[in-house]
């Protein structure tokens, strides 16, 4: 019988690119007005890769700075999940896997993960429930980078709820034992009605690609999805928050910092209201767009800079990915420095 642990995050960090795409530019090149890029979309600016960005490089960036914050050496990792996104450096490219070699993992072994934007809440479910069923396993570095915002064009408005698309890397290192932020109960919750409902329709055995075409993202039929995704997703999204707390042991008043993936401004209010938050227990990523699966790890990167997140708070991780996917873990935060 495995020994009962309590596996816990004990470092995070991002690294995202210098380039940054404004409002005033996504207006121009979308042609709608200003106002409703920032008022509505919620996007102020957002980060975008320069020419020298890439997805698996960037995710190495950030998985360094966490395994430094981490104080571990690297022989130390047993283990690497990368939360890459399918579009990368290179095609079929593990990233798990030369994640470990770039790093000089040396003893650890890697896979990857895909659930779009919901594979980092995914990969801290996956890290402690490894580390609770393998001994071996002591430590793990969950990293990935994300560069979606390279699929969209601009010009094609059936993508408009994807405009705030960026680009940027997140890393975690969770622990078997010891000091940390302990990984509670999680939540996941998926409905295939909505697996083609986002697609890029060249770059698979379908619809090969030539030698200069882009996999853009499409969306075949917006006012349908708009219209199922909106009687379900918030229930979607407050069942695992609530799923996820009650195998935590804890209620909805209880939360004290929610981690929230960037969307249109007014559904992130409307969250915090059906959760009876405040507007200082999240953050609203105006400043950065939709980092896909790193969002979470940046949101409590600030909260934590900021002051806003404490000793005995429980920290939710949420997260909604096209698929479609909705996930949720709880972290009970500890004393440690992260």
């Amino acid at each position: 019988m495995a020994t009962e642990v309590s596996p816990g995050i004990v470092s995070l960090a991002t690294h995202l690119p210098a380039a940054r795409m404004t409002s005033a530019e996504l207006a121009d090149r979308t042609g709608l007005p200003e106002w409703v890029i920032r008022d509505k979309l919620g996007i102020h600016e957002k980060v975008v890769a320069g020419p020298d960005d890439h997805p698996h490089e960037i995710a190495v960036n950030a998985g360094r700075a966490a395994l430094k914050r981490a104080a571990l050496d690297p022989g130390e990792i047993d283990l690497v999940i990368s939360i890459t996104e399918e579009y990368k450096d290179y095609p079929l490219l593990t990233t798990g896997i030369a994640l470990a070699g770039d790093l000089g993992l040396k003893n650890a072994w890697a896979f990857d993960v895909a659930q779009r934007c919901g594979t980092g809440v995914l990969a801290l479910k996956l890290a402690k429930d490894i580390m609770r069923s393998d001994p071996r396993v002591r430590h793990a570095l969950i990293a990935g980078g994300y560069q979606n915002s390279d699929l969209i064009n601009y010009q094609n408005p059936r993508v408009r709820f994807l405009y705030n698309l960026g680009a940027g890397a997140g890393a975690v290192v969770v622990s078997r034992d010891g000091p940390g932020h302990r990984i509670l109960g999680s939540s996941v919750l998926t409905d295939g009605s909505f697996s083609r409902d986002v697609v890029a329709p060249r770059g698979g055995t379908k619809a090969q690609l030539g030698d200069w075409d882009r996999p853009f993202l499409d969306v075949p039929d917006p006012a349908g999805m708009k219209k199922r995704l909106e009687a379900r997703s918030m229930a979607n999204f407050l069942h695992v928050v609530r799923e996820a707390l009650k195998e935590s042991g804890a209620l909805d008043k209880q939360i004290g910092y929610l981690s929230l993936l960037h969307m249109k401004r007014s559904a992130h209010a409307a969250i915090l209201r059906a959760l009876h938050l405040e507007s200082s227990q999240s953050t609203y990523l105006e400043n950065y767009g939709h980092l896909g699966q790193i969002d979470q790890i940046l949101s409590t990167e600030l909260a934590v800079r900021e002051g806003r997140i404490h000793a005995g708070d429980y920290v939710v991780w949420v997260s909604a990915g096209i698929g479609y996917a909705w996930d949720a873990v709880v972290i009970r935060w500890g004393e440690a420095s992260i």
